[in-house]
C-alpha cells in the first residue's frame, strides 16, 4: 500500500506539465506588468502593498491637511458666513466622494486600477500647487482680488476632488488585488488588509491634524500644503518604480453598461412569461476558467422581473446574433440583483456619513466658541478631530486582538461579528456621537447665558477638551461602521464590479455630505425667518446649534431602526 507522500509524488507525475507549473502562479487570473501570469513568489502580497500604501499615506496626509481646517480657511481668509462655510465644506466633501464613481468606471473599463492611479496622482499634485499659490502669492492678499482669490481656491479644491476620484476606489482595491483569493494563506492576509489600510490612513490624518494644521495656523497655510505635496511626489516615483512586483487584473466590459443592458432587456421583454424551469434561461455554454467558475452566482428568486432579460428566443440559432441589449446572461442578471440587494445597506449609511460630515464643519465651528487654551498652549479647533483619529488607531488593534476573539466565543463566527452586527454597532455609535454633541452644545449655551455672553461673539469659558468624548465615540463608530462598510462592499460585490462597488461606498459618503449641505440650507432658511438669528448664526452664542444636533440624532436613531429591520432579512451572495 502506497504512503501519502508516494501518492502525492505519483499524482504529480501523472499531472500534465502545465498543471505542475501552474502552482507557481496565482490562481485568480492576475498577471504581471508584462501581462504574463503572475508568479506567486515574486509578485504581490505585502511587499507590493507597502508601495501602494505609500501613495495612500500621502493622499490622506494631503486631504487631512485641507479638510479639517477648510471651514476655518473659508471663514477667516475668504470671510464666508459660518452657515455658508459649513454648507460649502459639505458640498466639497460630496464632490470628493462622488467623483470615485467616475474613477471606478474608468478603472474597470479602460485603464485598470494601476494606470488610473498613475494618471490621478499628478493631477492631485497640480491641485496642491494651485492651493499653495493661492495661499502664498501677494496678488491674492488684497481685498480687491477677493473674487479672484475665491475662484482660484475653489479651482484647486475641485481639481483635487476630481483626482481624488481616481485614487479612492482604486488604491484599496488594487492593494487587495495583491493577494490571491484562491490561496488560503494569502486570503487570510487579505482579511487584515483593510483594517491596516485604515490604520495607516488614520496615522497620516493624525500627523496632519497635529503638525500640519499647527503649521497652517501658526506659520502659514502654504507651508501646510507644501509638505504633503513634496511627499506625494516622492512616493509617486517610488510607486511607479515598483511596477514589476504588482499583480494586475485585466479590464473587461463596463459594469455600468452591463447593468443598463439588463434593465433595457428586461423592459423590452416585460410581456413575456418566465419559464418554470430556470435552467432554460440563457447562459453562455463556454467552459469558464477555474477562477471564474468559483465566482459564478446561484440563481436567486428576488427581483424576478429582471430574469426576463435572460429569456432566450425559441430559435437557438438566433441567440448568437442577438444584441446584448436584448439578451443578457443569468450571470449579468444576478450581478445586478446583488447590487440591488446591497442598496438598502448603502442607503442606511447616508445618514451615518451626514453625521460624520459634522466632524469637519459644525463641530469645528462649535470649538471656535469654546476655550481652546490648555495652559499656555492654544489648540486649533480643527485639530480636535485628531482625538477621533487616535480613538480609531486604538480601536483597530483592540478590535483585531481582543474583540474578535472574544466575540468568536459567543457567535462561533470566524470574523467574530457578522457584517450586519458590525455595521449596526457602527451606526449605534454614530447616533451616540451626535447625542453627545447636542448635550455639549446645550451645556455651552447655558454657560454663555449664565455669563452674559449670548450677544457677544466670543468663546465661552468651557474647555474645548469637552469635545473629546464626541470625537472618541466617533472614532469607534468609524472602526465598526466605516471599515465594515468597505469590507461589506468588497465581499458582497460581484468580482467584476469591485472598483465600482468601492466607489459606491465612497458615493455613500458623498450622499451623506450632500444631505448635510441640504439640511444646513433648509435649517438656514427655516430658522432665520422674521429676522431671527437662526440655529447656526455667525455668533453661535445666540443660536441653537444644539437643536440641529438633536435633529441629526433623531434621524440617526430612525435610520438605525430601519437598518436593523432590513439586516435581519438580508442574505449575502452565494456561489456555486
Amino acid at each position: 500500500m502506497e504512503t501519502a507522500d508516494e501518492e502525492t509524488q505519483l499524482l504529480a507525475h501523472l499531472q500534465p506539465p502545465s498543471q505542475v507549473v501552474a502552482s507557481e502562479y496565482t490562481g485568480d487570473g492576475s498577471v504581471d506588468i508584462n501581462k504574463q501570469p503572475a508568479l506567486k513568489r515574486s509578485t504581490g502580497k505585502w511587499r507590493a502593498c507597502y508601495l501602494i500604501l505609500g501613495v495612500e499615506f500621502c493622499e490622506s496626509l494631503a486631504f487631512a491637511a485641507i479638510s479639517p481646517n477648510l471651514v476655518t480657511y473659508l471663514t477667516t481668509v475668504l470671510h464666508e458666513k459660518k452657515v455658508d462655510a459649513a454648507r460649502n465644506v459639505s458640498a466639497w466633501f460630496g464632490a470628493c466622494f462622488l467623483s470615485p464613481l467616475l474613477g471606478a468606471f474608468i478603472a474597470d473599463t479602460y485603464w485598470g486600477r494601476y494606470w488610473t492611479i498613475v494618471v490621478s496622482v499628478p493631477i492631485y499634485i497640480i491641485a496642491m500647487l494651485i492651493l499653495i499659490a493661492s495661499a502664498s502669492l501677494p496678488v491674492f492678499s488684497g481685498s480687491s482680488y477677493h473674487d479672484l482669490h475665491s475662484a482660484v481656491v475653489y479651482l484647486g479644491l475641485y481639481l483635487l476632488a476630481i483626482s481624488n476620484g481616481g485614487l479612492k476606489p482604486c488604491i484599496s482595491t488594487f492593494g487587495a488585488d495583491q493577494f490571491d483569493a484562491n490561496d488560503p494563506i494569502e486570503l487570510a492576509q487579505k482579511g487584515s488588509f483593510f483594517n491596516w489600510y485604515f490604520f495607516l490612513t488614520s496615522t497620516s490624518s493624525l500627523l496632519s491634524g497635529t503638525v500640519i494644521i499647527w503649521l497652517e495656523d501658526n506659520v502659514g497655510w502654504a507651508v501646510g500644503y507644501i509638505i504633503p505635496a513634496i511627499l506625494m511626489l516622492f512616493f509617486f516615483v517610488v510607486f511607479v518604480a515598483g511596477s514589476r512586483i504588482y499583480r494586475f487584473r485585466g479590464t473587461k466590459a463596463s459594469p455600468l453598461t452591463s447593468i443598463f443592458q439588463v434593465v433595457v432587456a428586461a423592459v423590452r421583454k416585460w410581456h413575456l412569461q418566465l419559464p418554470d424551469d430556470r435552467s432554460l434561461l440563457y447562459e453562455r455554454t463556454s467552459l469558464p476558467s477555474t477562477a471564474d467558475a468559483s465566482q459564478k452566482n446561484k440563481h436567486s428568486n428576488q427581483f424576478r422581473f429582471l430574469d426576463k432579460a435572460a429569456i432566450a428566443p425559441s430559435d437557438n440559432e438566433s441567440v448568437v446574433q442577438m444584441s446584448s441589449w436584448r439578451l443578457c446572461t443569468v450571470q449579468q442578471v444576478e450581478e445586478l440583483k446583488m447590487l440591488l440587494s446591497m442598496t438598502p445597506t448603502w442607503g442606511s449609511f447616508v445618514i451615518y456619513f451626514s453625521v460624520a460630515a459634522q466632524m469637519q464643519s459644525t463641530l469645528v465651528e462649535q470649538g471656535m466658541f469654546m476655550d481652546n487654551h490648555v495652559g499656555s498652549f492654544a489648540i486649533p479647533p480643527a485639530s480636535m478631530p485628531i482625538v477621533s483619529i487616535c480613538s480609531f488607531l486604538i480601536w483597530i488593534p483592540l478590535y483585531e486582538t481582543i474583540l474578535i476573539p472574544l466575540a468568536r466565543r459567543f457567535t462561533r463566527k470566524e470574523k467574530g461579528f457578522s457584517q450586519s452586527q458590525r455595521l449596526g454597532i457602527g451606526q449605534a455609535l454614530s447616533t451616540l456621537t451626535v447625542v453627545l454633541a447636542a448635550l455639549l452644545e446645550t451645556r455651552r449655551l447655558a454657560i454663555a447665558e449664565a455669563n452674559g455672553l449670548k450677544d457677544q461673539d466670543v468663546p465661552v469659558p468651557l474647555s474645548i477638551l469637552w469635545q473629546g468624548p464626541v470625537y472618541l465615540v466617533h472614532g469607534a463608530a468609524a472602526v465598526f461602521g466605516g471599515i465594515g462598510l468597505t469590507e461589506f462592499f468588497y465581499d458582497e460585490a460581484p468580482v467584476t464590479m469591485r472598483s465600482l462597488c468601492a466607489a459606491l461606498g465612497q458615493l455613500a459618503t458623498a450622499a451623506g455630505s450632500y444631505l448635510s449641505s441640504f439640511i444646513l440650507s433648509i435649517v438656514a432658511v427655516a430658522t432665520t425667518r422674521g429676522g431671527k438669528p437662526g440655529w447656526i448664526p455667525d455668533n453661535l452664542n445666540e443660536g441653537h446649534l444644539d437643536y440641529f444636533f438633536w435633529m441629526m440624532a433623531a434621524l440617526s436613531l430612525l435610520n438605525l431602526a430601519l437598518f436593523v429591520g432590513y439586516s435581519m432579512r438580508y442574505k449575502g451572495k452565494q456561489h456555486f
